[in-house]
């Protein structure tokens, strides 16, 4: 332990950063804008993490961070050029990135149509009255019950053919009592007294919601074009953003958008209120499979329900991606509701819609569940959101950033998107040959494009097209992830927990923050705090309190250290929003050191003048590999791009971020010079129809070109850096394979990942690595092993809870699971 005293922070968010100094007296750390501020108590030295005596302290120069490079700012969330190249052109201008932000939850008189002294005090309501809210269409339920659709469905209960009369009143009964379940007629009153309460709870818990004005500006362009509905399809960080997206887009004139909420995670009370408030449900206990009881009746009105909302012209938002404790995952109920919306398209009930990704991010995401917890919470009721809602209003979480990406025509989309993909594998044929030493490399063939599948008939064949379906949701979760802004708090994690873990001084720190923040930018993403150095390094060690101590040394610095325990495991989930970030880097760090492996030794040094060089081939190889393994949801890689593609990205990163270095023979042509030996020859004319001169004649000098680790001076710990980001992933995998060997098997998929989440816990006691020990991670390694081939279905009939896992007969003897945690672990930098 370094000399000092621990400079426990303050659980209380309004005391600021109070630290003990060598003689126990207190000084106070002030943070102006972003943490409240108190003058320092008389007759005591100012402590040195006060922000007016840093410069002088430590010499710092940088003052203010900018989030951009240059002069504009980074314009992310472009939709794919390659499947909407139409879209791409459009609703862009280039004036859009430098427009400002608004703060959406900041309401002043400036916001409503009258000024004064009265309307300051209840500018709140004036401006929620404002909000233009249609009334409510009484007869949208008759139209959908009486639509084409239902009739049909309606029909095979009634003796008489379909249309040969009305059907019985028991019949219409059942089906508005189905369309009840699934959504309500919006109330303005209760809309508005809502959202008035929302705004003054918003404005308790965060510091701001930030809006890009540019963005909002695409968003509105599209909302322009008659006959397109817009769909927006979000990251889902917690229970909150079902309520603050759909605040934001009406206080923002985009009409009340209705969401598409999971009915798991809500009460039957909370259910009601919401679907007064627009949400949209999909029917409780109700089988829509064609064969299940009842028929495909609940199917029927889904689909009439969802065609009649985007007839409507109203906006509809649906979460794509899984409510987790940490990284990206689609989720079959976001997906459900996509494929609604796509056969809706297919069958012309519009004629085109609209989709926009988006990005949500926090400081802290409030009322997340732990990290550590096995996923399975129990629905939220009035009451727990009222306790949430409550212990929010104890402190500020910090600040909050909506971005919009690019909107792109689902009908271009469909047009250009091939309906299956042709050649594509398994992840066990491409794989376990290299896993078990039968092949070294995956035959040059792209792996098969896995799709969530989604509940009954919604996820069949014939109303959506499987590859089609996943495809779209890859494409739009890739664009809603690339679009979320890096907050300070997630770069300060990554910095403690990746970079730093053996703790760094402050002086240090601030440098630190400043070259992670500049790397994030050049790398073409955004992010979601600017302003003072100092105060944003103070911003984001007292949001991560929990999670760090502070030691004053006699010197005068301050050393900041992360905690060692389960604080760890929230400091990775933090971070997280660094990995899509850097993780083409990551993935090429990570393959080097599966080919320097067996040139190093164990824990040693790293002796980058020594290293032998390394081939192109080689990198491409152990680059594949990795690719293969690691989850497609970790990867969020785009269908029309191939993984080769990608292996060849990889290693132009590490050669532009300078980790790779050209190796040049003596003698030779350098490798930058690309002109073709050949024009140095006479030119001799060729009949068209000679394909001599293709490229692929220099394949081979291509894949024979070497590299060698850079030796300057920065580069080793920017490796490790890399390398840490996808350890904890990593080496859970590697732990799970060492637990083959333990486990209790057959069991369900859901009862196994449980088993081994166990596991990881208690490992991570022995060695204090509880960022590997999260229940995310223990159900991406079973689902990775089930898709590998070491874990198979029990050829056995299916338990209560599911079809059960057993054992591949291959991962039965031992050597073959050392040999598979051995395969995991040539990636893992330590």
């Amino acid at each position: 332990m370094p000399p000092g005293r621990d400079l426990g922070l303050p659980r209380h968010p309004g005391q600021g950063l109070r630290i003990q100094g060598p003689s126990g007296r207190p000084g106070l750390c002030e943070a102006r804008t972003m943490i409240q501020a108190q003058p320092p108590p008389e007759g005591r030295d100012r402590s040195p993490l006060d922000p007016g005596m840093w410069p002088m302290a430590f010499g710092v120069k940088l003052e203010t961070v900018t989030p951009f490079l240059g002069k504009y700012r980074p314009f992310v969330g472009r939709c794919c050029q390659s499947c909407t190249p139409r879209s791409w052109e459009s609703l862009f201008d280039k004036n859009i990135t430098t427009m400002g932000f608004h703060n959406v939850i900041l309401v002043t008189e400036n916001s409503t149509r009258y000024r004064g002294w009265l309307v300051r005090r209840f500018c709140c309501v004036m401006c929620v009255l404002g909000w233009n809210i249609p009334p409510p269409d009484g007869a949208v339920q008759d139209r959908i019950v009486s639509s084409k659709r239902v009739q049909e469905a309606l029909g095979p209960r009634a003796p008489q053919e379909a249309g040969d009369g009305p059907r019985p009143k028991s019949w219409t009964r059942e089906a508005r009592h189905i369309l009840g379940q699934i959504q309500a007629s919006v109330s303005p009153p209760l809309l508005r007294l809502f959202s008035w309460i929302l705004l003054r709870f918003l404005n308790s818990v965060f510091v701001n919601v930030q809006l890009h004005q540019g963005q909002l500006t695409m968003v509105r362009q599209a909302l322009e074009v008659p006959g397109v509905p817009l769909v927006f399809l979000s990251t889902h960080k917690s229970h909150l953003d079902g309520l603050l997206l759909p605040l934001l887009l009406l206080s923002q004139r985009l009409g009340v958008v209705h969401v598409a909420w999971d009915p798991q995670s809500c009460s039957p009370v909370l259910r009601a209120l919401l679907r007064r408030l627009g949400g949209l449900f999909l029917p409780v206990g109700a089988d829509l499979s064609p064969g299940g009881p009842g028929g495909d009746l609940p199917g029927a009105i889904l689909h009439a329900a969802v065609e009649r909302l985007l007839v409507s012209g109203q906006p509809l938002l649906i979460f794509l991606e899984g409510l987790s404790g940490g990284g990206s995952r689609l989720s079959a109920h976001g997906q459900a509701w996509l494929s609604l919306v796509l056969r809706a398209t297919r069958e012309g009930a519009v004629s085109d819609v609209a989709l926009v990704p988006v990005g949500i991010a926090y400081d802290l995401t409030p009322g997340a569940p732990p990290a550590e917890s096995q996923g399975s919470t129990s629905p939220l009721g009035l009451w727990s959101v009222a306790l949430a809602g409550l212990r929010g209003l104890a402190g500020r979480l910090g600040c909050v950033r909506v971005d919009f990406s690019q909107p792109f025509s689902l009908q271009e989309f469909m047009a250009n998107s091939p309906s299956r993909r042709p050649g594509g594998r398994s992840l066990e044929d491409l794989l376990l040959p290299a896993v078990l030493g039968q092949w070294p490399v995956p035959s040059d063939c792209e792996r098969a494009q896995m799709c969530v599948p989604a509940p009954g008939a919604l996820g069949s064949p014939e109303q959506a097209d499987g590859f089609l379906l996943g495809s779209l949701s890859c494409h739009i979760l890739h664009a809603s992830v690339s679009s979320s802004a890096v907050m300070a708090v997630s770069v300060m994690a990554a910095l403690l927990l990746h970079k730093h873990p053996e703790g760094l001084f402050l002086s240090k720190l601030l440098g630190e923050f400043s070259w992670l923040t500049e790397e994030t930018l050049l790398r073409g993403f955004d992010v979601g705090f600017s302003g003072r150095l100092r105060h944003l390094v103070l911003h984001a060690l007292r949001l991560l309190r929990d999670g760090i101590s502070l030691w004053r040394l006699p010197h005068g610095d301050v050393l900041v250290l992360p905690k060692a325990g389960p604080s760890r495991l929230q400091l990775a989930h933090r971070s997280a929003a660094l990995l899509p970030v850097f993780l083409c880097e990551a993935v090429g760090a990570c393959a080097v050191r599966a080919l320097l492996v067996s040139r190093l030794p164990p824990g040693g040094p790293w002796e980058l003048q020594s290293m032998e060089p390394l081939s192109q081939r080689d990198l491409h190889q152990q680059t594949l590999l990795l690719l293969h393994l690691l989850p497609q949801d970790c990867l969020l890689l785009q269908p029309c791009q191939s993984f080769y593609c990608y292996c060849q990205e990889v290693l132009d990163r590490l050669i532009q971020c300078g980790l790779l270095v050209a190796e040049e023979a003596p003698g030779t042509r350098p490798a930058c010079d690309t002109s073709r030996r050949r024009f140095q020859e006479k030119l001799l004319w060729r009949a068209t129809d000679d394909f001599s001169d293709s490229d692929s004649d220099f394949a081979d000098e291509a894949d024979g070109r070497c590299f060698t680790l850079s030796q300057q001076a920065r580069c080793p710990d920017f490796f490790l850096f890399l390398g840490r980001l996808l350890g904890p992933l990593l080496t859970a995998f590697a732990r799970a394979a060492a637990f083959l060997r333990q486990g209790t098997l057959p069991d369900t998929e859901s009862g196994y990942a449980g088993q081994l989440h166990a596991f990881l816990l208690k490992r991570a006691r022995e060695d204090c690595t509880f960022e590997c020990a999260s229940w995310e991670l223990a159900v991406k390694a079973v689902q990775t092993f089930r898709e590998l081939g070491v874990l198979r279905e029990h050829p056995g009939p299916p338990g209560p809870q599911g079809p059960q896992l057993c054992l591949a007969p291959t991962f039965t003897e031992q050597k073959n699971q050392e040999q598979l945690e051995h395969f995991i672990r040539q990636f893992i930098l330590a």
